[in-house]
C-alpha cells in the first residue's frame, strides 16, 4: 500500500489533485483501463513448509484518468492500481501507477507528481533504469514498477533533451510473504527497513539524463545521486539462528550509457554502468542484438532472434543476477489480425554454477475488448549462492484474461 510519511510527498501529490480538479471542472476526462484474472499454476512443491499452494489465482485493475486543458499545453494523468492475490497477503496491494500534471512549451517540458519513467534499451536485463522502484511481487521480469514522487524538467534542443529530476520520497521494493510463491529462503522483514541516509525515505535523490539521435544510434547518458532501489540484505539472528532477513538501502552515485542502433533488420543494443557506494564500485553492462527475418520463408510471420550478453563484476552472487550470463531467444510475430505473439528465450550463466532460467511469453487478442496472455518461467540451479537457488522450485505457469476498456 502507499504509505503517507513525507511532507514534501504530501505537498506534491496535493498539488496534483489540486490542478486535477481544477483542470476537470471544464474539461473532459476520458477513462480507459485493463482488468484481468489470472492463474499461475506451479509445477513442484515449493521449497518452505508455509507454501502449500500450487495453483494461485489472482485479479487485478488498473484505470486511467487523462484530461487536457489550456489549449493541451496541460495535461494530467492518475492512474489507480489494486490486486487481490488469494495466497499472499504482500502481493493484495495497492498503488498509484502516476499521478502526474504535464505541462508542455515549445522548447521545454514540466512534470510534477507521481510518475513513471524508463530508460534502457536490452531485453534480458535494464541496468540503467533506477528512477522508479521495482514492484516484484507483480511479476519475475522486474519490469513493473511503483509510481515515484518527482519533479522534472526536460530542455528539448536541437542537440538533444536533457531531463532534471529531483525525487524527494524513496519506495521501498516490495517482496513476497510467507505463504507468497517466489521468495528468498528466509522471509523479508518488509516492515524494518535499513537505510543509510539519515533522512530514511526522505532523502532527496537526484538525477540527469541526455538522450539524443545521432545517425542511426539513440544514446542516452545519465548520472543518478540518491538512494539505491536495489537492496542489500541483513540477516535477523535469533538464538543464534537466522530467522529473517531486512532489506538495506545504500546511497550509491550511479553513471549509465546506453545504445541502439538500428541498421536495416538489425537491431544492436547495449546498457553500461557504473555504480559506487560505500560497500563496493563495480562495473556492470550488457548489450547484444535482435535480428527479425521479415515474412519468413514466404509466410505472413515475423521471426527475430535475439542474443544478448550480461557481465557484472561484483563478487557477491546472492545479489547479483547476470555476472557471466547469456541470453538467447526468438519472438514470433503472426501479424494476424489478433496481433498474435510469442517470445521464447533461456537465459544460461556461464560460469560455475550453470544455472539457467527459460521463459515463454505469449499473447493474443480475443476480440476488440479482450486478450489472453500466457507467461512461462522455469528456473534451475545447484549452487546455493546463486540467486535462482532461491526460487529453484518455483517453476510456474500463468494464464491471464484481461479486459481493456
Amino acid at each position: 500500500m502507499f504509505k503517507v510519511k513525507s511532507s514534501t510527498k504530501n505537498i506534491l501529490v496535493l498539488a496534483v489533485f489540486v490542478v486535477f480538479n481544477i483542470a476537470t471542472a471544464n474539461a473532459e476526462v476520458e477513462v480507459h483501463g485493463t482488468g484481468a484474472i489470472q492463474q499461475r499454476y506451479f509445477m513442484q512443491d515449493a521449497a518452505n513448509i508455509q507454501q502449500d499452494r500450487t495453483i494461485s489465482t489472482s485479479i487485478f485493475a488498473e484505470i486511467e484518468f487523462y484530461s487536457e486543458f489550456n489549449d493541451g499545453a496541460d495535461s494530467i494523468v492518475f492512474k489507480p492500481f489494486y490486486r487481490l492475490d488469494e495466497t499472499d497477503g504482500e502481493r493484495t496491494h495497492a498503488d498509484i501507477r502516476e499521478l502526474l500534471w504535464l505541462h508542455v512549451a515549445d522548447s521545454w517540458e514540466f512534470k510534477a507528481g507521481l510518475g513513471k519513467v524508463f530508460w534502457g534499451q536490452t531485453e534480458s536485463l535494464h541496468l540503467v533504469d533506477i528512477i522508479n522502484q521495482t514492484d516484484s511481487v507483480e511479476s519475475v521480469d522486474n519490469e513493473e514498477k511503483l509510481g515515484q514522487p518527482m519533479v522534472n524538467l526536460s530542455l528539448i534542443k536541437d542537440w538533444g533533451t536533457t531531463s532534471f529530476y529531483v525525487l524527494p520520497y524513496f519506495r521501498e521494493r516490495t517482496f513476497a510473504g510467507r505463504e507468497g510463491r517466489l521468495r528468498f529462503s528466509l522471509p523479508v522483514d518488509i516492515d524494518n527497513p535499513i537505510y543509510e541516509s539519515e533522512d530514511e525515505e526522505e532523502n532527496v535523490d537526484w538525477a540527469i539524463r541526455w538522450q539524443h539521435t545521432l545517425g542511426d544510434f539513440d544514446i542516452g547518458l545519465a548520472y543518478f545521486d540518491g538512494t539505491s532501489r536495489e537492496p542489500s540484505f541483513v540477516p535477523v539472528m535469533e538464538e543464534e539462528e537466522m530467522t529473517s532477513i531486512r532489506p538495506y538501502y545504500p546511497q550509491i552515485k550511479q553513471s549509465s550509457i546506453d545504445l541502439l542502433a538500428v541498421m536495416g533488420s538489425w537491431l544492436w543494443k547495449f546498457e553500461g554502468i557504473r555504480r559506487e557506494s560505500a560497500q563496493d564500485d563495480f562495473y556492470a553492462a550488457v548489450g547484444g542484438f535482435e535480428y527479425t527475418q521479415v515474412g519468413v520463408f514466404d509466410s505472413v510471420f515475423d521471426l527475430g532472434w535475439l542474443v544478448e550478453y550480461q557481465y557484472d563484476d561484483r563478487q557477491d552472487t546472492l545479489q547479483t543476477m547476470g555476472q557471466d550470463d547469456i541470453m538467447v531467444g526468438s519472438r514470433i510475430v503472426f501479424n494476424d489480425f489478433e496481433g498474435t505473439e510469442i517470445l521464447l528465450g533461456l537465459i544460461q550463466d556461464l560460469d560455475e554454477s550453470s544455472s539457467r532460467m527459460g521463459l515463454i511469453e505469449a499473447s493474443s487478442r480475443i476480440s476488440d475488448n479482450w486478450k489472453w496472455q500466457l507467461e512461462a518461467y522455469f528456473m534451475s540451479s545447484d549452487l546455493p549462492t546463486d540467486p535462482l537457488y532461491q526460487v529453484r522450485r518455483d517453476d510456474f505457469v500463468e494464464l491471464s484474461l484481461e479486459y481493456y476498456f
